[in-house]
């Protein structure tokens, strides 16, 4: 059966790399990638990429028609660097805004990059914002949710100054002492949980389902 996917955030590290395993799907027939700018993914005859406002979703709905699947990876980069209002309004309200129209104009399965520890009665603010969305998301009721909740992405490249270097190098080599339920926070390669969360859309399933480290591994190796 053929896939058709409405992306919002695919110009980050982890939406990049998603969005150029979709494409390589042949089970996928079309792909429309929704954001603020234009992306250098080739001459791909599946893809149409719309530049828009994403706080205003009455600028983008009639562009979602005829999709079954969406796919979520937008939000900002560096929380500690913004205002608490900015990263509501992005993290949470566009996103939220995004699945509501996605779940107006008949999208069945809702893929969301989220995070581990993501919890509506967290003291964290940052987690906190997290479990209310994934809870908002849940009373949608798409056919499936797929909540993806990574702890830390293992990037290439250092994208934002020192603190990161440090956890970039320091993260991979606690492994070892991350086992049993601890696993859930052993970071994670961006070019693995792409491919995961891209390789999701070809599983079955229903409901909401929240996935974590050994899930992204075992979708990583799925195709």
């Amino acid at each position: 059966m053929s896939k058709s996917i409405v992306f919002l955030g695919a110009s980050g590290a982890v939406g990049t790399i998603t969005i150029e395993n979709v494409l390589r799907f042949s089970a996928v027939d079309k792909v429309l990638s929704l954001g603020r700018r234009t992306l250098d993914l080739g001459n791909n005859t599946k893809l149409d990429q719309q530049i828009i406002n994403v706080a205003d979703p009455t600028i983008y709905k009639n562009l979602i028609l005829d999709f079954d699947t969406a796919i979520c990876t937008f939000g900002i980069g560096e929380p500690s660097k913004v205002s608490k209002e900015h990263f509501l309004e992005i993290d949470k309200k566009a996103v939220l805004d995004f699945a509501i129209t996605c779940k107006i104009n008949g999208v069945k399965h809702f893929q969301l990059l989220s995070s581990v520890g993501a919890n509506a009665a967290s003291k964290s603010f940052y987690l906190r914002t997290k479990g209310e969305l994934n809870e908002l998301l849940k009373e949608l009721n798409f056919e499936r949710l797929s909540l993806f909740q990574p702890s830390i992405i293992l990037t290439p490249k250092n994208r934002y100054g020192l603190s990161q270097a440090i956890i970039l190098k320091v993260w991979p080599k606690l492994d070892f002492i991350l086992q049993g339920k601890a696993k859930k926070y052993r970071g994670i390669k961006v070019e693995e949980l792409g491919k995961a969360i891209a390789n999701n859309i070809l599983t079955e399933g229903s409901g909401a389902e929240v996935l974590q480290y050994c899930q992204f591994k075992k979708l990583y190796f799925l195709i």
